[in-house]
């Protein structure tokens, strides 16, 4: 996830949670959260307790992300948050516990007097993560259309730029679904698994080297004893629980996405 990937996905977080978005420039982000979101991000527990208790009047937190050190201003002072920062996997987690599952409408430009049809598109992102002694997670956005079929990839990145509402704008009608959504979700996970499948996987291959190289000195230091001790099996089973290689795939969130637009 590259910075400015980043500062555009706080930027809509943001926005759908409701915050404002007081300055967004080159390299930082500064926001005035709710005080949903001061609840679910700012650690102040005590604080909302108290005000609870007291009837005071609530000032929840103003904050400043600074996504590119190098773009920012000199003297700003903020948090600086990268992909492996734990304050944007926080975001994520919210976001996720928010918005698990959502249902949007595309608002076209339309003509005096036209209605406009809106399709139904099945939206998950997804995370696959390959795990060994290392690990890395390759994130997935697929939009399904639930009446033709049609499957896209970078689905999100693709509906990034359509406006997008949670309520169905006027002189516009929604086509139903022919395909269900659960239905739509198992040929998303049966495009993914054929696709992992055919892949090649030398990250794999090396772990299996590097599990047979560790199991190799693991005999040679118990290589004496005719009766392995507990500690040997021990050792043994760690190593299969470090190296062994496996793919899971998270489903992060998703929805219904009715659009007039066809993503490109």
């Amino acid at each position: 996830m590259l910075q400015q990937e980043i500062h555009q996905y706080l930027e809509q977080f943001f926005i759908a949670t409701g915050c404002t978005i007081e300055e967004s420039g080159a390299g930082s982000l500064t926001v005035q959260l709710t005080i949903e979101m001061d609840k679910e991000l700012m650690n102040r527990p005590f604080y909302w307790t108290y005000l609870e208790k007291t009837g005071g009047i609530p000032n929840p937190m103003k904050v400043t992300f600074i996504t590119d050190q190098e773009k920012a201003p000199p003297d700003i002072k903020g948090e600086f948050i990268h992909f492996g920062a734990p304050r944007l996997h926080q975001i994520f987690e919210t976001a996720r516990k928010l918005s698990a599952y959502i249902r949007l409408y595309e608002k076209p430009v339309m003509n005096a007097g036209q209605n406009v049809p809106l399709h139904p598109w099945l939206n998950v992102n997804m995370k696959i993560s390959y795990r060994s002694d290392r690990k890395k997670d390759v994130f997935r956005s697929f939009g399904l259309n639930l009446i033709n079929g049609s499957l896209i990839e970078s689905f999100h990145e693709k509906i990034t730029n359509i406006d997008l509402s949670p309520k169905i704008p006027d002189y516009c009608f929604t086509i139903s679904p022919i395909i269900m959504p659960a239905s739509g979700l198992k040929r998303i996970e049966s495009f993914l698994t054929s696709e992992v499948q055919s892949q090649e996987h030398p990250w794999a291959e090396a772990a299996m080297k590097r599990w047979e190289e560790d199991t190799k000195l693991l005999n040679h230091f118990y290589e004496y004893p005719e009766e392995k001790p507990e500690t040997f099996f021990v050792e043994k089973n760690a190593l299969e629980d470090q190296y062994s290689p496996s793919i899971y795939v998270d489903i992060l969130n998703g929805g219904i996405i009715y659009l007039n637009t066809l993503p490109a």
